[in-house]
C-alpha cells in the first residue's frame, strides 16, 4: 500500500493508496472521464451537457464540461486538498515519486491562502540547484510568458518537455525579479544528499520522501553506506521538504527508533490505523531535525514522530501544518481524483493541522538558511558530548 504527502508519491492499486499531499503537483495535460449514465437514461449532468454544448455561444467540447464538472463537485467539498488529475496528469505525478520524471528538478507548492505559484524545494544535481533556483522564490514566468493565474498544474507542466531543451524561468526573490535559463533533463532519484560534518557526524538531507528514501537514509545512518556509521551524530535536514509516499516516511522514521508508533491516521467510518516501526533502527546516535516553513506532510510525520518518541532535538522555524491524509480515487478512464480521507496524529496524538511543529530550538525565519545550520550542528555537538 502506498502513501503519498506531497504531490507526487506511490504502492498497491491507486484506489487503495493514501497520500499525505503538500500540494505541489507535478502534472500535466487535460481530460476527464465521462459520466455514468444512470439506469433508464442518462444522468441530469449528461443532460446538462448537451444542452450547453449544443446551445453556448462559445463552443465547448464534452471533456472540458466533464472536467469543469468534477472541479466543481471537488469545490463544494471544501476540501483544499482535493484534486482531480487526468490519467496523463497523474501518471507524470506517479512518474515523480518513482523517478520517471523528465524536467528541471523543482517541487512546486502554494502557502495557505495565497494563489502564487513557489518553489517547494529544489532536487540537488539538478538544472534548478546548479542555476540557484531556491525554495520560496515565487515563480512569475515560464519560457517568457507570465503565469499571473496559472495553477500549479499549468506551471509545472510548461517547466517539464523533452531532455536538452532550454526553458527560461522567471521569479522573485526579495524584491527582485531574477532569470533563469534551464536546460531540461531525466530527473531520477537523488532525495537524499549525505554530507560528512567534522567529528565524525553526518549531514542527511532529504529533498522529497520518493521510493527508495528510506532505504537510503538507514544506509546513512547504521553504516552500511560505503562512508561507515556516524558515531558524532546525524543531522536530518528537512527544510523545504513537501513531503512524498508515508511508507518512505514510516521506513526514515524508523531508521531512528527501537520500534513502536511512528503515526496514526483516522480515516472517515473506520478504524484507526497505526503505523509502527518497520524495523529497529539506530535509537541511540546524537539526532537533530532542521525544520522549516516548507517542511510539510510527510516529513511532519517524520519530525512529529522523533520528536514525540524523544528521539531527536528539532531546530528552525514552524513546519507548514498539514495534517490530513488524502486517497486518490481511480476512474474508469484512469483519472483520478484525490479526496482527503482523513487526520494523521502523532504518536503523542497531536493533530498538526494548521498548527505544525514548533521546534525546540527556534531560528527565525527571516535569518539565512546557514544560520539555522549553525545552531542545528551546535546543539548536535552538545547531545554528543552529554553522551560522552
Amino acid at each position: 500500500m502506498r502513501r503519498r504527502p506531497g504531490g507526487v508519491l506511490r504502492g498497491a492499486a491507486v484506489a487503495a493508496a493514501l497520500v499525505c499531499a503538500y500540494g505541489a503537483g507535478v502534472v500535466s495535460g487535460s481530460g476527464a472521464d465521462r459520466h455514468a449514465a444512470v439506469a433508464g437514461g442518462g444522468s441530469i449532468l449528461d443532460e446538462a451537457a448537451a444542452k450547453i454544448g449544443g446551445r453556448a455561444a462559445k463552443p465547448v467540447g464534452r471533456g472540458e464540461l466533464d472536467r469543469a464538472a468534477i472541479e466543481g463537485m471537488l469545490r463544494g467539498l471544501g476540501d483544499k486538498w482535493a484534486r482531480y488529475y487526468s490519467a496523463r496528469e497523474y501518471d507524470d505525478v506517479e512518474g515523480r515519486l518513482t523517478g520517471r520524471y523528465s524536467g528541471v528538478g523543482l517541487w512546486l507548492g502554494n502557502e495557505d491562502g495565497d494563489s502564487r505559484v513557489l518553489v517547494a524545494s529544489v532536487q540537488p544535481g539538478t538544472a534548478a540547484a546548479r542555476a540557484g533556483v531556491r525554495a520560496g522564490d515565487v515563480v512569475t514566468g515560464v519560457g517568457g510568458a507570465s503565469v499571473a493565474g496559472w495553477d500549479i498544474s499549468r506551471v509545472a507542466e510548461a517547466l517539464r518537455g523533452r531532455p536538452d531543451e532550454t526553458v527560461e524561468l522567471t521569479v522573485a526573490r526579495e524584491r527582485r525579479t531574477m532569470r533563469f535559463h534551464l536546460v531540461r533533463t531525466p530527473v531520477s532519484g537523488g532525495d537524499v544528499t549525505v554530507t560528512d560534518l567534522p567529528q565524525r557526524a553526518r549531514m542527511i538531507r532529504v529533498g522529497a520522501f520518493t521510493r527508495g528514501t528510506g532505504r537510503e537514509v538507514r544506509a546513512a545512518v547504521t553504516g552500511t553506506s560505503p562512508k561507515g556509521r556516524p558515531g558524532g551524530g546525524v543531522l536530518l535536514d528537512l527544510r523545504g521538504n513537501p513531503g512524498g509516499l508515508l511508507d518512505e516516511a514510516v521506513e526514515t522514521a524508523s531508521a531512528f527508533l527501537p520500534g513502536g508508533p511512528v503515526v496514526t491516521y483516522e480515516p472517515r467510518g473506520k478504524p484507526v490505523q497505526r503505523r509502527a516501526v518497520t524495523r529497529p533502527g539506530d535509537a541511540r546516535t546524537p539526532l537533530v531535525v532542521l525544520v522549516d516553513a516548507g517542511t510539510a506532510s510527510a516529513a511532519e510525520i517524520v519530525a512529529g514522530s522523533l520528536r514525540d518518541r524523544d528521539r531527536a532535538v528539532i531546530v528552525g522555524s514552524r513546519t507548514y501544518g498539514k495534517g490530513s491524509v488524502q486517497e486518490p480515487l481511480k476512474l474508469a478512464d484512469g483519472s483520478v481524483v484525490e479526496l482527503t480521507v482523513g487526520r494523521y496524529r502523532t504518536p503523542g496524538g497531536r493533530n498538526l493541522d494548521g498548527v505544525g511543529i514548533e521546534p525546540d530550538v527556534a531560528v527565525s525565519a527571516d535569518r539565512p538558511p546557514k544560520v539555522a545550520e549553525q545552531r542545528a550542528r551546535t546543539v548536535l555537538r552538545g547531545l554528543h558530548a552529554t553522551m560522552h
